[in-house]
Formats: structure tokens, C-alpha cells, sequence
């Protein structure tokens, strides 16, 4: 029993900060985006209704605290790999590797539920081809389960410090709500051909074509494996190119994929 109440104190932990990082970061971005109209990427309306997507999200949130707490958990328990000594090199290192590890894991996992035997499970979350912030989280358990079973087993095989892969896991939902936000404020040149960062508009353009843009950190997989949309770079030299002009008027009809 008191195994099950120690775990079930991780959990809960895990469930509430996803919880609250998801409406604090969704509500800012909410009214950021108001302020912006200009900065909308696609021209048509989110097709899902937010409340819709907020139950889901919730839902989906308690598979993501289950894995990140398996992983953690076991770690402070001594089951897993013994992990390096948390220190001033070993924190940005290992946050570094994980971020990396990750972006293979989802790219590859997304791949396989874009499948035909698998993408029933990914569909709920392609509903919604106009994502917004809400979006990030709505889906299926399978789906979820796909993305973030990486944290319930990395910590197995790699001696991640757990404030690194807490970190990561910050850094994953904030930038996937950014993601999912439907409004562009990050592209510039590092987010385009030879550099492999992303923006809001990469994937923007897998909801709204499903068939690019895969990755969730990163582009250089998408190069690789030749699934990357074919007027990314261009679209994004195209935002560069309009900010670069602040004496100008934005245009009236936003940037579409």
C-alpha cells in the first residue's frame, strides 16, 4: 500500500503541473494571439469547439503524468540505470540528449500512426485541422501513449538526471501548445534550410496537410526521410521577409500553408 500511495503522490504531481502548464500557457497565448490577428497562419476557423478539445486534453494529460511518473518513480527507487550526478554540465547535457532522443521517438511513432492499421488512433487528434492551443493534448491514449511512453522508459537504458528529464518534459508541452497555437511569432532563419529548428507553421502544415512535417522538435528527420512539406522554406523566407519590413502595413489576409 504504501508503495501504491508513493506513486500515487508522483502522479499527481505530474497530472496537476501538466494540468496547470496547459491552461496558463493556453490562456496567455489566447490573448497574445488576439492582439495579433495578422500573425494567423491559416485563413479558415478551428472546426473542433475548445471545450472539446480541453475534455480530451485532460484526459490525455493523465496518460502523459502516467508515463513521466513510471519513469521517475522507478529512478527514485533504484530500478532503473543509476543516473548521473546532477551538476551545472551534466543538467543542460543530458536535457540536450533527451530533447534529441525524443524527436526520434516521435517522429518514427508518428509515422507508424499515420499507417493505415494504426492511424485510427491518430485521427481524433487530426479532427482538428485548424489546430489551436487546446489541440495540443486532444487525442487518443494510444496516440499519447505513442509520444510519450519515451518518458516511462528512457530513464532504463539512459542515465538521465530527473531534473533534466522534467525539464525536457516542460520544455516539450510549452513548445507543442506554442505548436498548436495556429499563429506564427518564432519563424526567422534558423527555422529553415541548413538549420533544423522549427516554428508554429511546421506543424500547422501537418494538420493542415497531414502527410508533412512529422517531427516535434527538429527538421532535419523530415529532410532525411524526404517527408518535410515542400514549400516550408519558402513560406518561412516569406514571414522573414514581411517582418523585416516594420515601416510597412501587415497585410490584411494572413500567410496560409
Amino acid at each position: 500500500m504504501q508503495l501504491i500511495a508513493e506513486f500515487a503522490l508522483f502522479w499527481t504531481i505530474a497530472y496537476v503541473a501538466g494540468v496547470t502548464i496547459m491552461f496558463v500557457v493556453g490562456l496567455v497565448i489566447l490573448q497574445i494571439n488576439k492582439r495579433h490577428p495578422e500573425r494567423k497562419i491559416q485563413k479558415r476557423e478551428p472546426t473542433h469547439s475548445a471545450r472539446k478539445d480541453i475534455l480530451s486534453s485532460l484526459r490525455q494529460i493523465a496518460v502523459t503524468a502516467t508515463c513521466l511518473s513510471v519513469g521517475l518513480f522507478a529512478q527514485w527507487k533504484g530500478w532503473t540505470i543509476a543516473p548521473v550526478e546532477l551538476s551545472w554540465w551534466s543538467f543542460p547535457v543530458f536535457f540536450a540528449i533527451s530533447v534529441v532522443l525524443h524527436d526520434a521517438w516521435f517522429y518514427f511513432g508518428h509515422r507508424l500512426l499515420h499507417t493505415k492499421a494504426l492511424y485510427r488512433f491518430h485521427k481524433p487528434h487530426h479532427m482538428t485541422i485548424t489546430p489551436t492551443v487546446w489541440s495540443n493534448d486532444a487525442g487518443s491514449s494510444v496516440d499519447t501513449l505513442f509520444a510519450h511512453s519515451y518518458y516511462a522508459l528512457v530513464l532504463f537504458v539512459i542515465p538521465i538526471p530527473a531534473l533534466s528529464l522534467i525539464a525536457h518534459r516542460l520544455f516539450d508541452q510549452i513548445s507543442a501548445i506554442i505548436g498548436h497555437s495556429g499563429y506564427e511569432y518564432f519563424a526567422n532563419s534558423t527555422s529553415r534550410a541548413p538549420w533544423p529548428m522549427i516554428c508554429t507553421t511546421y506543424h500547422d502544415q501537418h494538420h493542415s496537410e497531414f502527410v508533412y512535417n512529422y517531427a516535434n522538435y527538429f527538421s532535419w528527420w523530415d529532410r532525411i526521410c524526404g517527408t518535410i512539406h515542400p514549400h516550408y522554406d519558402h513560406i518561412i523566407k516569406g514571414w522573414e521577409e514581411n517582418d523585416a519590413r516594420p515601416h510597412m502595413p501587415k497585410a490584411k489576409e494572413p500567410i496560409s500553408s
